[in-house]
């Protein structure tokens, strides 16, 4: 395939477009759309935010931990290297891969709707929301980049249109892809089970229109497809989207290689995540996993891994690299047959099956002995009850308790006939741990040192 293919199917310039127009008072701006994208992002109070929230180990326990912050600067230093492996091995499809600048965003922005306290911040406020769309953390990415961000008066951010399109994991409607009956609401929040209230992925209705938008860059056979849910009908579990975007497809193994790789880094630094059990779970699976190098090379990876902190990082950076080097371009629909019109839209990023598996294997072990240690479970725990409270507080007597600027949107979500619930979500959800803590203190304990006020 030569790049006269792409040449030939040349990109959409709808896909450059924003929302909003804008006449922006720019003295000798050279910078493309996707770098103008990025520096609102990286400029952005949301992203700054994620300096405060825990990523997997809490982000007021220890200044070594990764924050969502560190995180993300992670994952888009990995999509970087995926992208510039792809142009390296498959130079044909440059034409149609994204700029440095656009995938740089798209790592950046990923989780900037992640709620305080990570896992347990989102299933409170998923609970929370049942009656009203639910919450999810990719789905309030969307709506903040998209709508709450001031950048703009009402377009948030205004970002490119291929921007937002790279951040849609999953592009369907929380209502679609939720279970068609929830468990039963609980008599007292701390009797909530996080395991039942894992939220669906997708995006809020409120958010429908921006949601058209962004599909209106694509054909209407194209919208069609890419919004296609696996479901079936009689099954109660959360229906599942297909699809995603090129760019969407190297931003999400970015991320995937950073929780598997570095984030048990910080488990291994700690203490948490012993030699013995990294030998009987990982070890000995990659030492069968059916890469010869990887086979060859395991045992000394593993004692650098539980070695000096030098050759950790040496044996992390290898893994790392291990997985970014195994990234091919290949059709979206996995028979082969692409039924897309837009290129964009045909073609994802996917390690080879061999390194898939390897992926899994590490991504299983980081959940099984870290994520889910009961030690960390009780500190999300901690956040989930921490989260519910502010949030019964605020939903009980939104006029006197929410700051002047909320309040205002409140009360216009209340007199466009809504719940006005939206809102309190959006204000929780932006809180930072430590902000969260100290309001919940401040609201609830008699020793608090009195009121706060938050910057917005």
């Amino acid at each position: 395939m030569s790049n006269n293919f792409f040449a030939a199917q040349a990109l959409s310039p709808l896909w450059e477009e924003r929302l909003a127009s804008e006449n922006k008072q720019r003295r000798h701006d050279k910078r493309t759309v996707f770098q103008r994208d990025r520096a609102r992002i990286l400029h952005s109070a949301a992203f700054r935010r994620l300096q405060a929230k825990t990523q997997v180990l809490g982000a007021e326990h220890s200044e070594f931990y990764r924050t969502r912050l560190t995180h993300s600067l992670e994952v888009s230093q990995i999509g970087t290297g995926i992208l510039a492996q792809l142009k390296d091995k498959q130079p044909e499809f440059r034409p149609l891969l994204p700029s440095t600048s656009l995938l740089e965003s798209l790592c950046l922005a990923h989780d900037i709707g992640h709620p305080p306290y990570g896992h347990g911040g989102e299933i409170a406020l998923n609970y929370l929301m049942r009656n009203d769309d639910g919450f999810e953390g990719n789905a309030q990415t969307f709506r903040i980049v998209s709508l709450l961000e001031p950048y703009t008066e009402s377009d948030g951010m205004n970002l490119a249109r291929r921007t937002l399109l790279g951040l849609l994991k999953y592009p369907a409607l929380l209502s679609e892809t939720r279970r068609f009956s929830l468990p039963p609401d609980v008599s007292e929040f701390r009797h909530l089970r996080a395991s039942e209230w894992h939220p669906a992925k997708g995006l809020y209705r409120d958010d429908l229109d921006r949601f058209n938008w962004v599909l209106a860059g694509m054909t209407e056979q194209d919208a069609e497809l890419f919004t296609r849910l696996k479901r079936q009908p009689n099954d109660n579990h959360h229906g599942k989207t297909e699809f995603k975007s090129l760019d969407c497809s190297i931003m999400e193994l970015a991320d995937d290689i950073a929780y598997g790789v570095h984030d048990l880094e910080d488990a291994i630094v700690m203490g948490i995540v012993q030699r013995d059990q990294w030998q009987e779970t990982v070890a000995s699976k990659l030492a069968e996993c059916g890469d010869p190098w990887l086979e060859a090379n395991i045992s000394h990876l593993s004692e650098q891994m539980f070695g000096a902190h030098y050759e950790r990082k040496d044996a992390i950076g290898a893994l790392v690299n291990t997985l970014l080097t195994s990234i091919a371009i290949e059709p979206s629909l996995q028979d082969g047959v692409n039924s897309f019109d837009d290129p964009i839209l045909q073609w994802n990023a996917r390690l080879t099956d061999v390194m898939h598996g390897v992926l899994a294997v590490l991504k299983a072990f980081v959940s099984e002995y870290v994520v889910q240690k009961p030690e960390l479970q009780i500190i999300e725990y901690k956040g989930q009850q921490l989260v519910m409270g502010l949030f019964d507080a605020f939903d009980a007597d939104p006029r006197r308790l929410l700051p002047v600027p909320t309040r205002e949107l409140w009360l216009k979500d209340v007199a466009d006939g809504k719940s006005g619930r939206r809102v309190i979500a959006d204000y929780i959800s932006a809180m930072t741990d430590g902000y969260a803590q100290r309001l919940h203190a401040t609201m609830f304990t008699a020793d608090s040192q009195g009121p706060m006020y938050q910057i917005r």
